[in-house]
């Protein structure tokens, strides 16, 4: 099989000719930078780059020897897109990287960085000793708030999530970055057979976090509903347009569209179902089927973090197709348990390898084990990319990431 058919293969329920693998096809699957440059070192590979294409999480786009030395079998439609260059940076344990040129990095006096767009106000600060830039703007983080309802899409630009976006979306849903995006997709097609994966997100509960701050949001949640219930409106509105803009440009070039909002916590979800099913579900449906409507054959991807167990079922009905990233050391989320309740009607991207303890601190062998047991209980039948829970962080051992890679080729 082709490494496209094999994921589609495996998204339709069947078994695949070999276990289909994924790195790095969108902003959670992937690898950090410093992991990535100190598994090159490891491997003797000494050529080529390391480019960070998301400054947020510092990941780095695998280069084609990680994709054929991994089998890896999906891609990120914004591999190698032009519509920017890239610049020379050092990464926090001061190896070399490139940074999307359209990127202004600050450092300061602590040590920490501040991140911005060329020209504009920092959006982001990364501290000291860290290897994220983390959120240091909340536009609507004011008393007057609701009066703002209308800017919400302007004031999007003022969050890092969308100030500094993957390079596919630097320049927003404008239509001359429209006719780029579908020009590249077709080339990406014509020129891989990897399945091909564009990010979206049409985040409700993250953007509305993003926006107004956590804190305030989840108070909106409990005592103002009807507040919460209007920023969720415009930001369905918001997605809406954009799906109208951007998957009229993908034909059949890409394989999945992903989604993305972290609804669980270690314990649970962040809410309780029924208040999901009330104030989320329905928004989500929208999303979804304006998905299927302009673009059937897309394969709807859904990232969220976390114990999510409970909203699986909701999720499922309202059309999700692919769920990610599998948080197997969350409560109630143990993989026999799910294969076992949902893994007829979901496909599984992730859960292959818990990244929380095992992978960072355990030996390669107790990783080849652990990860071994994983597949032989998601991939039985189909439905189940293998990753890794979320991305391969900095701290995690060359090793450990070879251990890893190795023990799911052999399946």
């Amino acid at each position: 099989m082709l490494s496209r058919k094999r994921v589609l293969t495996a998204i339709e329920h069947c078994e695949p000719d070999r276990l289909p693998i994924d790195c790095g096809a969108m902003r959670s699957t992937g690898i950090q930078a410093i992991a990535y440059n100190r598994l090159k070192a490891h491997l003797g590979v000494c050529d080529g780059h390391t480019r960070v294409f998301d400054v947020i999480q510092q990941l780095a786009e695998p280069e084609p020897w990680y994709l054929d030395r991994f089998r890896i079998d999906a891609i990120n439609a914004g591999r190698e897109f032009a519509a920017h260059g890239w610049q020379p940076w050092i990464l926090p344990d001061e190896s070399a990287c490139q940074v999307p040129d359209y990127l202004d990095f600050q450092r300061q006096a602590d040590g920490g960085w501040l991140a911005s767009v060329a020209g504009g106000k920092p959006l982001a600060r990364m501290a000291a000793g860290t290897t994220y830039f983390g959120q240091s703007r909340f536009p609507l983080d004011c008393t007057d708030w609701l009066a703002k309802l209308d800017r919400v899409g302007e004031l999007m630009g003022d969050v890092c999530w969308g100030g500094l976006a993957e390079p596919i979306f630097a320049d927003g849903l404008s239509d001359a970055n429209l006719v780029r995006i579908g020009e590249h997709v077709r080339t990406l097609r014509a020129t891989s057979d990897r399945a091909i994966m564009i990010a979206f997100g049409a985040n409700l509960f993250e953007w509305a976090c993003y926006l107004r701050r956590m804190d305030n949001f989840l108070m909106d949640l409990a005592a103002e509903p009807a507040q919460a219930e209007a920023l969720l409106d415009k930001l369905v509105e918001i997605h809406l347009a954009g799906l109208d803009r951007l998957l009229p440009v993908l034909g059949d070039n890409v394989d999945l569209i992903q989604l993305g909002d972290d609804l669980g916590m270690e314990h649970g979800p962040f809410f309780s179902p029924v208040q999901f099913r009330e104030l989320f579900k329905p928004r989500y449906k929208l999303i979804i089927d304006r998905v299927k409507q302009l673009c059937p054959s897309l394969k709807v991807f859904l990232h969220s973090c976390g114990s999510i167990r409970l909203l699986l079922g909701d999720l499922i009905e309202v059309g999700v197709d692919v769920i990610n990233p599998v948080q197997i050391s969350a409560a109630n989320m143990t993989p026999a348990e799910l294969k076992r309740e949902f893994g007829s009607a979901i496909t599984f991207w992730g859960g292959g390898c818990d990244t929380q303890s095992i992978l960072s601190r355990s030996t390669p062998q107790q990783v080849a084990d652990h990860v071994r047991r994983n597949i032989e209980i998601f991939a039985p039948g189909g439905g189940f990319i293998f990753n890794q829970v979320h991305n391969i962080l900095a701290e995690v051992p060359p090793e450990n990431v070879v251990a890893m890679y190795e023990t799911a080729m052999e399946s």
